[in-house]
């Protein structure tokens, strides 16, 4: 596979972190960067113009929920994500190789694939690396990811079948992939052992592909055993191809990902709490739901310049989300997305002017203290 259809430039360092810029078909994005996630092709409560004025410039879409309904041979009918969601700029689809796998007895692995359980109606289906790539050609996004097995990070015995298992994936997956226009990213596993991150990461290196991830974190281990398998694996990637972090999306990960060379990024995180109520800050969470905010004419932060902090108040918010107003989700994730995009645009900044080293200390430091 011919990675150069999708150049990744590198444009400032800051000890590991990195400034680049990653080309494809529906646009070039900067990074580091934050995804929000829209599983259902939709980021859940904002229309696609809210998204996009939040600051998101890449969102991910979920293989397996849009395989399982409505289709993705119906998605290809309507044009492709892009047309079918009305999002213009550059989307990720995972494999769904995550969302099978969580599937506890639900499902079936074997050295083929995986036969599975639909969580819709309980009808069979089955994925093997060749149906994951077809699915998300149907799907149409710009960057794709290899199938890759998501296993306990803390058993050792099952990540080394696991691993090899995703590694012979990886070659099926790139011997199936036909469309040019989109990028295929391989995955690195190997659960919290040293060893088997540094395996997998020299194996999946050893492809010429556009862009590398790191899977199988944020799945139960402790954020001290993350930054230690990130402390190894991004150093072995290639420096001038793009490296993700799957599934991450609090402020202080990001932040640390950062740190260790990590580019992009993508989490549910910011509106699963905003459904929930919970706002982010570059200081921590608050939970807008307490009664001490409901006189409260404050923005939900002071100086946040989103669409939500420019207009309305935490008493409003908290109103809405007592009343159960559909409203109090949609501008709390707006505020949560920007969150994260502003932090991912202030850090590349730090980043060009060689200063993130003393703004992630500064930040680390002061986050926590709400």
């Amino acid at each position: 596979m011919n990675s150069d259809n999708f150049p990744f430039e590198i444009e400032g360092k800051d000890g590991k972190a990195r400034a680049g810029v990653f080309h494809t078909p529906h646009g070039s994005f900067q990074t580091p960067i934050f995804a929000p996630v829209g599983t259902q092709a939709t980021v859940k409560s904002l229309t696609p113009v809210q998204v996009e004025e939040a600051g998101a410039t890449l969102i991910l879409a979920n293989t397996y929920h849009l395989f399982l309904r409505p289709g993705d041979d119906l998605i290809a009918e309507m044009g492709g994500l892009h047309r079918f969601m009305d999002w213009q700029k550059p989307i990720l689809t995972d494999s769904g190789g995550f969302q099978v796998f969580s599937l506890d007895g639900m499902r079936k692995i074997d050295e083929d694939g995986v036969t599975f359980k639909s969580y819709i109606d309980g009808s069979v289906h089955r994925f093997t690396p060749e149906i994951s790539i077809a699915v998300q050609e149907n799907l149409g996004a710009d960057i794709i990811m290899a199938f890759d097995e998501c296993a306990n990070p803390k058993d050792y015995e099952y990540n080394i079948r696991s691993m090899d298992r995703t590694h012979r994936w990886l070659q099926r997956c790139i011997d199936a992939k036909t469309n040019d226009k989109q990028a295929l990213f391989g995955i690195v596993q190997g659960g919290i052992f040293p060893d088997l991150r540094t395996k997998s990461a020299e194996f999946v290196s050893s492809f010429d592909l556009p862009g590398f991830a790191i899977g199988g974190l944020s799945v139960g281990e402790t954020k001290e055993e993350m930054n230690a398998v990130l402390d190894i694996v991004p150093e072995i990637l290639p420096e001038n191809k793009p490296r993700y972090l799957m599934g991450v999306g609090s402020p202080e990960d990001l932040i640390n990902g950062i740190l260790r060379g990590v580019d992009i990024f993508d989490c549910v995180l910011p509106t699963r709490l905003a459904r929930h109520g919970s706002a982010m800050s570059f200081t921590g969470r608050i939970n807008l739901n307490n009664q001490q905010y409901a006189r409260d004419p404050r923005p939900i932060v002071e100086g946040c310049d989103c669409y939500t902090c420019r207009h309305f108040s935490r008493g409003y918010i908290r109103h809405l989300l007592i009343s159960k107003e559909m409203l109090s989700g949609t501008l709390i994730s707006i505020h949560n997305i920007h969150t994260l995009e502003e932090l991912v645009r202030q850090s590349r900044r730090a980043i060009l002017s060689g200063t993130f080293g003393r703004y992630a200390e500064d930040f680390l430091t002061a986050y926590g203290s709400n």
